[in-house]
């Protein structure tokens, strides 16, 4: 079995991620608390030392551990930036082929301020005959620290990759919700069910070992949606099952 660390194994999507992989994939977690059933290393993820050991023997790294939404700038720092770059060293010194990163749409979620896009996350469709969607190749645009704190972890892999030859892909995480359905008129542009990123997470970790950096969106195939998902498609195979619109 291909051994898979999973750091904050006991959020929404790690749950969802370990359900799918469950049974199929050699697990462990590194975690703030116990992971039931799974091996866990708990340690504090801005320690390097000590989460170090729980990356002996791993294939690959799913790196979901982060202070989500608008955390203040001292647990942005801690976690996503220095926790950030612990994890891809401790990969590198631990020989690990690919680093999964849970990035975010909120690296350019900015975009948002102006037209379509405005008029798409607020609901107002008629306003909105035809956009362009945004590629991995689109001006990065954060609209907070969280944002500027993913863009550091992407540069970190370009960086590894670069130098290091490790294997790295970004995933750009839409809005997954604790309902599994869109819960807010934003949603309806840049909703990702459960099990559609705990996919696109498997693939990641599945695709060819030549696939050296790649910076990849990850949402459902929402009828309003402004993330490229084509890339996706052609780099890993992703194909949405679900849709933001039939939770209408």
């Amino acid at each position: 079995m291909t051994r898979v660390l999973v750091t904050g194994m006991s959020g929404l999507i790690g749950g969802a991620l370990r359900r799918r992989l469950e049974g199929r994939y050699a697990l462990s977690a590194l975690n703030r608390r116990p992971v039931p059933g799974v091996p866990t290393r708990q340690a504090d993820i801005a320690d390097l030392d000590a989460i170090q050991p729980a990356f002996a023997g791993v294939d690959a790294v799913v790196h979901l551990a982060a202070a989500v939404g608008e955390p203040p700038w001292d647990e942005v720092l801690h976690h996503n930036v220095v926790g950030t770059y612990n994890v891809f060293e401790a990969a590198r010194r631990a020989g690990v082929r690919r680093v999964v990163y849970a990035s975010s749409g909120a690296t350019v979620s900015g975009h948002e301020r102006d037209h379509p896009y405005a008029a798409l996350v607020a609901g107002r469709y008629a306003e909105v005959a035809e956009w362009p969607r945004l590629t991995h190749e689109a001006p990065p645009r954060p609209a907070g620290l969280y944002g500027c704190s993913k863009l550091w972890g992407e540069a970190l892999g370009r960086l590894y990759a670069d130098t290091h030859g490790l294997s790295v892909l970004c995933v750009r995480i839409g809005a997954v919700t604790a309902e599994d359905r869109p819960t807010a008129p934003r949603h309806f542009a840049v909703w990702c069910s459960q099990r559609d990123v705990a996919q696109m997470l498997e693939r990641c970790i599945a695709a060819p070992p030549d696939r050296r950096f790649e910076i990849l969106y990850a949402v459902s195939e929402n009828r309003w949606g402004y993330r490229d998902l084509e890339r996706a498609r052609r780099v890993v195979g992703f194909e949405p099952a679900d849709r933001a619109e039939d939770h209408r």
